[in-house]
């Protein structure tokens, strides 16, 4: 046999073995690779999915308890009226605390009255009278609220009344002059904390959509 055949054979047998390496290297799972998860893992992965995507409705365990009589009352309203946010109530709350507030504290009554029950707006104005029948005026600036928070919540599945009391820490500047100007209660410069406890109401699933300020407590 001449010598070109013999090396043709050599590299064809050479050839043949780096075909085998390279294919028996190429059919191995090295390093990170994962295997593909078998039929019943991956159903187990959804069921696992499905109970995370049923849990606790956040909008109303961001504001109180869980398992607490106040989850329950505010989960009723909501099967009443679904697009009922209770974040939504308490930011609308925080503001209504401030506007209120004010409007009190200013004697601008008027521009309130949408907020307020027919018994508590009569009180803001009787309250308002006394101190104008002394010659009473008040310059007040409001800083901030300190606090918000739902306490309690009620609600009648027969009529679909709901209330929702909240607890609010305000703060604020306010001074309390008599006709002569001097003034007679408070500090310009000093900040108040002011504790408050309201009881805001509405009837779920109505056309209007305002809540009132039914009851108040210091």
């Amino acid at each position: 046999m001449n010598s070109p055949l013999i090396q043709l054979l050599v590299l064809a047998g050479i050839a043949v073995f780096l075909i085998l390496r390279l294919k028996s290297v190429l059919g191995t799972r090295e390093g990170f690779e994962k295997p593909p998860l078998p039929q019943q893992q991956e159903r187990k992965s959804r069921r696992d999915f499905e109970v995370i995507e049923g849990g606790p409705d956040r909008d109303i365990t961001d504001h109180v308890a869980e398992d607490s009589p106040q989850a329950q009352t505010l989960a009723a309203m909501k099967r009443i009226e679904p697009t009922f946010s209770v974040t939504d109530f308490v930011q609308g709350a925080r503001g209504a605390y401030e506007m209120i507030v004010m409007g009190f504290e200013n004697g601008n009554l008027s521009e309130i009255e949408p907020l307020l029950a027919e018994d508590v707006f009569e009180a803001f104005v009787a309250g308002v009278s006394a101190r104008e029948d002394q010659g009473l005026t008040v310059e007040a600036e409001f800083v901030g609220v300190r606090e918000t928070s739902v306490l309690d919540a009620a609600f009648d599945k027969d009529s679909n009344k709901a209330e929702i009391t909240m607890r609010f820490v305000g703060e604020l500047t306010s001074v309390v002059r008599d006709r002569g100007g001097d003034i007679v209660e408070g500090n310009p410069n000093a900040v108040k904390r002011q504790k408050d406890t309201w009881t805001f109401s509405r009837v779920m699933g109505s056309d209007d959509p305002n809540w009132r300020l039914v009851a108040t407590d210091g």
